[in-house]
């Protein structure tokens, strides 16, 4: 309170106002690129109290300040200049729009004398953004900084989390205004009533074959051992959503799998076959429904109960028997007090499911084409990462090897784009890194995917952060050409890639860098590479044959043109 007096008796820069709102709001971390655009921002971060890392590239900053939103579920803050870094930075938007998570992006903005002419570097940004993210706006006046920001705070957290970008004139910034700080947001939560936490116990009881999906964001590591007991008490069988296999814990005799692309044919067959299911934060969007054929629309066959927090997500798609507007933390908190039935029918369905599932994500049978096994490589990084090990990924057919086989047993320690973006892994890592310094923090990355954010591994090296970055090099990419061969065998096109030596391109930003072209020199060269204690990249080159762990290109490719035949 005093403090807060003595700000609202001094006058202050717009810069320094909203500098003191983060702070007010208990920012740590912001992520940026710098620009004269806001000068007025960086002079007042200079004595703040929190840790700004200066990025290489817009998309990487944006990226970055997702991780962190999705790791904290505070919003990730993000600076970025005018123009360019605007649209540079958009990619990060559409991942936190996608994914759900609360980011908060601040954009330089031309001076409002100039405004409609064209200026410089001028765009709207409310029309830029303004499909993309939760909420765009303008700050004309340094004195409704506090409310403005107050109100991005709880917009980015509340309902389904999301991002929200505010544009900043440049005049703005340096006007002075005396005004006094907002309170701290707190999150709204929407809790589940008791009639019907009644009626999911009462569906419970009457069920025969009972499925769990988790999925969504505002989650904690609370709201995830609630979950875990839950199941337990009902012996339910729980699968997660698409890239979200931290939300319930993999060596759990009650998890079965996760619905992502390409998912176990058994995990498919048990959710169609089920009488009751339950999903918990998710959207059931595209990926998880497999492209929308994993439900009926708009009212499914099975008896399908949907716990979100925000209202709008509720019958959007697929009309519920029971729909909950409840966040995953309030919902969780209310599953301690449901009871089991005396007799639980589904316990050996529970039981087959588990066991579907541990043969199918069992890397040791898996045998591919090439010198380099990935399978034996996921197997070695399962004996040796601790249970806390951050793993992140951007998109590609790579990454499969990592969302089948890594049995995700903690919360917070999955990054990864459900909104299938390239060049995620990199920056995501960094963001881990500075997050949690003292985690381990894995990065995979296709050839294709880290080109388009490698160059943030210079801002892992400036840092000092140890992340280690698996570029998994086929010299391809992997999933166009895969869909290429199955729609249009034998026509190559606009796929082959020629690459740089990885491990060279680490040694030059002054990191660990070394090449694996045989399945028995990764181990030693990932010992080397955390031994170093520095950013390290282990260029591992696979065949393009091992397209996938279920199949290759030239099979993909006969089955086409017999199809076509």
């Amino acid at each position: 309170m005093i403090e807060a007096k003595m700000n609202e008796a001094a006058p202050r820069t717009g810069g320094q106002i909203l500098v003191d709102q983060l702070l007010a709001h208990g920012v740590t971390h912001a992520f940026c690129v710098p620009g004269e655009s806001y000068l007025a921002v960086l002079d007042a971060l200079h004595d703040a109290s929190i840790d700004v890392t200066v990025c290489r590239q817009e998309g990487g900053a944006a990226m970055m300040a997702e991780a962190h939103g999705k790791l904290t579920g505070r919003p990730g803050i993000c600076f970025v200049t005018r123009g360019p870094g605007a649209t540079n930075a958009s990619p990060g938007v559409h991942i936190a729009r996608q994914d759900s998570t609360p980011m908060i992006l601040f954009v330089g903005q031309i001076e409002r004398s100039m405004r409609e002419r064209e200026a410089f570097q001028e765009l709207d940004y409310r029309a830029v953004f303004g499909p993309m993210a939760k909420w765009a706006t303008e700050i004309d006046e340094a004195a409704r900084m506090p409310e403005i920001i107050s109100r991005a705070f709880h917009v980015a957290t509340s309902g389904r989390p999301g991002p929200v970008v505010i544009a900043l004139p440049e005049d703005m910034l340096t006007e002075v205004a005396t005004v006094a700080d907002a309170p701290a947001y707190e999150p709204v939560e929407t809790h589940p009533s008791l009639g019907q936490m009644a009626e999911l116990q009462k569906l419970l009881w009457a069920a025969k074959r009972p499925v769990a999906i988790l999925g969504g964001s505002r989650w904690s590591e609370q709201a995830v051992q609630r979950f875990v007991r839950f199941a337990e008490r009902f012996d339910l069988a729980c699968a997660v959503s698409f890239r979200r296999q931290m939300l319930f814990p993999a060596d759990h005799p009650n998890f079965i799998g996760d619905l992502g692309i390409g998912p176990n044919p058994k995990l498919l067959a048990r959710i169609k076959e089920a009488d009751v299911v339950l999903v918990v934060g998710g959207r059931l969007s595209e990926m998880p429904s497999q492209s929308y054929t994993l439900f009926d629309i708009p009212t499914p066959r099975q008896t399908l109960v949907h716990v979100h927090p925000d209202t709008g997500e509720l019958g959007r798609v697929y009309r519920p028997h029971l729909a909950i507007n409840a966040s995953a933390t309030a919902f969780t908190a209310a599953l301690e007090g449901l009871q089991p039935p005396q007799v639980i029918p589904w316990r050996e369905d529970t039981k087959a499911a588990r066991t579907a599932y541990l043969a199918w994500s069992d890397p040791t049978p898996i045998r591919t084409p090439g010198a380099l096994q990935m399978g034996e490589v996921m197997a070695y990084l399962e004996k040796v990462l601790p249970a806390d090990a951050v793993m992140c990924n951007g998109a590609g057919n790579y990454a499969t090897w990592l969302h089948r086989f890594h049995r995700f047993r903690r919360f917070g320690t999955q990054l990864a784009p459900t909104s299938g973006s390239m060049g995620y892994g990199v920056p995501a890592a960094v963001g881990a890194k500075k997050l949690f310094p003292g985690r381990a923090v894995v990065a995979f990355a296709g050839d294709g995917c880290f080109l388009m954010n490698g160059q943030e591994f210079a801002t892992a090296v400036q840092y000092d952060l140890p992340i280690i970055v698996l570029v998994i090099d086929n010299g391809i990419y992997g999933t166009i050409r895969m869909h290429q061969e199955r729609e249009y065998p034998g026509r190559i096109s606009a796929t082959t890639l020629k690459n740089p030596d990885f491990a060279a391109y680490a040694r030059a930003f002054g990191g660990h860098g070394e090449r694996v072209e045989k399945t028995e020199d990764f181990a030693p060269a990932f010992e080397r590479a955390l031994a170093s204690g520095k950013p390290a990249i282990l260029h591992c080159l696979i065949d393009p044959e091992a397209i996938s762990p279920a199949t290759t290109l030239s099979a993909i490719r006969e089955k086409a043109l017999a199809a076509k035949a």
